[in-house]
């Protein structure tokens, strides 16, 4: 457990590092050399809570200096709802041409098409929100889903216990997550007792609940979780506990230190749906295409890839902040 509090503090630290021209506590970043003749972009990331989220607002930082000839930028970073709201109004008030926001709460409909209403490009990162206007790239949050449920039936077969951990804090992306895997299951094992908890995005949540789970169902043969960090934990839960049952754990995200894991268990099948912080980059050049009055596809959806033991060193990467 301190390893992971580490691994967080060490990435925010290192963000931190990265931004320049700071504030205060939510105003992470801005550049300097101001020209009349360059857009305007602001991004809106939340707060380093997560080595996902820390390695988005790394990328969004890196692709926003790539493009430092055309455009001027903000980043912020904050806790909650009402937080980025505010600091979308601070981008509005700056002058902001276009906004890529990754709005991780509930409640940012209204400011971001308040914003729009305004003439401002807004570029959504991940969340899908029911806003007029809005632009967005995502992974295959859906498709994460279906291959979740295709891989365990592959392993396990037709019947059998399968734990779902949903996040229903995250909105649509556990909501796309879960219908995806409902939705296969359905098709091709509608047999499979499915039993659903929820957790969060954190190892630290996927070890509390999962132990939980594992004292309260003597038999569990797979587990679809939407998360590397959140598998982490299971992973330990499941070791700690000394349970030989579970043959699948699936997860989503990226992160090196599960891939690294893959190769060490025998006995149970982790895979990860390939789902890159590096996306937000896409997201940033949507939002200057726009400026540039170049037509974008309104949804942008970037699909997924299944990786586990038999893959997982095509995906290593040393530089990866995550």
């Amino acid at each position: 457990m301190k390893k992971a509090g580490s691994v967080i503090l060490t990435l925010a630290l290192i963000f931190s590092l990265l931004l320049t021209g700071c504030s205060d506590g939510s105003n992470v970043s801005n550049n300097e050399g101001k020209t009349g003749d360059k857009y305007k972009l602001g991004i809106l990331a939340p707060a380093v809570t997560h080595g996902w989220v820390a390695a988005v607002a790394y990328h969004a930082e890196a692709r926003a200096k790539e493009l430092s000839d055309e455009i001027e930028y903000q980043i912020y970073t904050s806790s909650n709802a009402e937080e980025m709201t505010t600091q979308l109004d601070d981008l509005m008030t700056w002058g902001a041409d276009a906004i890529v926001a990754f709005p991780q709460w509930e409640g940012m409909e209204v400011p971001i098409q308040r914003a729009i209403d305004e003439g401002i490009k807004v570029v959504n990162f991940d969340i899908e929100i029911n806003a007029d206007g809005v632009y967005r790239v995502s992974g295959d949050n859906y498709g994460i889903g279906v291959a979740g449920a295709e891989y365990i039936v592959d392993k396990i077969g037709t019947e059998g216990n399968v734990v779902i951990l949903e996040v229903p804090t995250s909105g649509s992306v556990s909501e796309l997550r879960k219908k995806g895997f409902l939705d296969k299951v359905e098709e091709i094992a509608p047999n499979l007792n499915l039993l659903t908890y929820a957790t969060k995005f954190t190892r630290e949540d996927g070890l509390k609940d999962f132990a939980d789970i594992l004292t309260s169902n003597p038999k569990i043969d797979a587990v679809f979780s939407m998360d590397d960090e959140t598998s982490i934990g299971v992973l330990q839960a499941i070791n700690e506990a000394g349970r030989t049952d579970i043959k699948v754990l699936t997860g989503c995200g990226g992160m090196q230190e599960y891939f690294k894991l893959m190769p060490e268990y025998e006995n149970i099948w982790l895979e990860s749906a390939l789902y890159s912080p590096a996306m937000v980059k896409d997201a940033i050049d949507v939002a200057l295409k726009l400026l540039k009055g170049e037509k974008a596809e309104e949804v942008t959806i970037i699909p997924t890839t299944v990786v586990d033991r038999t893959n997982y060193q095509d995906y290593l990467d040393p530089n990866s902040p995550y």
